[in-house]
């Protein structure tokens, strides 16, 4: 059947082009930043050209598994994810992304489906105007995050030791935000103990600020990336590790941290 268009949507997103397009490339976010929408991705073929996954939709039905292919024309400012096989077999979404300003961003996305009644193509085009609202909500969330991150980083710099406060005072404001050094940590209780572990990820400067403390780790929201808390050792295998953190000491009833040796 001939494709049929059954919508568009459009915004402004407040991230520059270069960090939209790194963004459509990163096919590895999709799970873990849009986890309400998607279970689990598999990747198939990639290069400069785009790439293609094994996709699973919520809430991860194996018999439902798609193959998607995302192919991109960065000089004309236009990418297609296109679905090979699965539910929507067929699909194109295509998308056009216009410079509007240095942080700013233009964005269109049109549906294309295997459809031609007028009725069905009007709720489909809706439904996915929902969904790609939300997307690029989440999308544009993490781009302007990366966005300051980058601007922000800066080379850490030597510091000596840092008091926090009385140990009561800081057990009670747990979990606490704190630069050291020019660096993001965050300090955490765990097993009794006061830790100190860094606030962004190694893979996309992704924040760790809120991440929730299970089995000893931290997963950051944009990639699920895992971390071993205590040693900022990679706890998922993909090797990377967390900025080294410094050292949480008590003295005279109160918290200092205090550089690695």
């Amino acid at each position: 059947m001939e494709l049929s268009h059954a919508g568009t949507y459009r915004r402004e997103v407040a991230a520059s082009l270069a960090r939209v397009w790194e963004n459509v490339f990163d096919w590895e976010h999709l799970p873990s930043l849009h986890e309400a929408s998607f279970h689990s991705v598999g990747l198939l073929e990639h290069g400069d050209w785009g790439w293609r996954v094994r996709l699973l939709n919520q809430p991860g039905d194996p018999a439902k598994a798609q193959v998607l292919e995302l192919r991109a024309d960065r000089p004309a400012g236009v990418y297609v994810a296109a679905t090979l096989s699965g539910p929507g077999a067929g699909t194109e979404i295509r998308t056009s992304l216009t410079r509007l300003a240095e942080h700013r961003t233009g964005v269109a996305v049109e549906f294309h489906v295997p459809e031609d009644r007028p009725e069905r193509l009007a709720a489909i085009g809706a439904r996915y105007g929902e969904v790609y609202a939300r997307l690029w909500d989440e999308d544009e969330a993490m781009m302007v995050h990366r966005e300051r991150a980058l601007a922000a980083r800066r080379r850490p710099i030597d510091a000596g030791p840092l008091s926090l406060g009385p140990f009561d005072a800081v057990r009670a404001a747990l979990p606490m935000p704190v630069e050291f050094g020019a660096a993001r940590f965050r300090l955490v209780e765990l097993d009794g103990d006061l830790i100190a572990h860094a606030a962004d990820c190694p893979h996309w400067l992704g924040p760790l600020d809120e991440a929730v403390v299970e089995d000893g780790c931290i997963r950051c929201p944009w990639h699920g990336y895992r971390f071993d808390v205590r040693t900022g050792a990679s706890a998922d295998g993909r090797g990377l590790r967390l900025t080294a953190a410094p050292r949480v000491v008590l003295r005279d009833g109160a918290v200092f941290l205090e550089p690695i040796a």
